[in-house]
């Protein structure tokens, strides 16, 4: 089979997954879903992937632990947000400490 066959093959695998997981979610009982106990695990969860998925997108490049201009940039992202300023201005802040590390030659 060539590379592009497989292709088309693993594409048609991932949506036809992608289908069955929601009609999965349609299939659960409402009793289920209105549950407080599953409102406050779905909202812990969400939050606990949100850190993950930081925490891998700033402390890692490929194999490797690193500190660069992302960590400080994180930094001052999180001090921006422990000082109440409005989210945009947090992510301008971050993306301007890291930006401005990196111009002068640092990460």
């Amino acid at each position: 089979m060539s590379a592009y066959v497989m292709w088309w093959i693993a594409i048609g695998a991932a949506a036809a997954l992608s289908f069955a997981t929601k009609l999965a979610g349609h299939l659960v009982p409402s009793r289920v879903v209105d549950n407080p106990r599953i409102h406050a695990i779905a909202a812990l969860i969400t939050v606990a992937l949100l850190a993950a998925l930081t925490a891998v997108q700033t402390f890692t490049t490929a194999q490797e632990l690193i500190f660069d201009a992302r960590v400080v940039g994180l930094a001052a992202g999180t001090l921006a947000l422990m000082l109440r300023a409005p989210f945009l201005v947090v992510v301008c802040i971050a993306a301007a400490v890291a930006a401005s590390l990196r111009a002068l030659g640092w990460g």
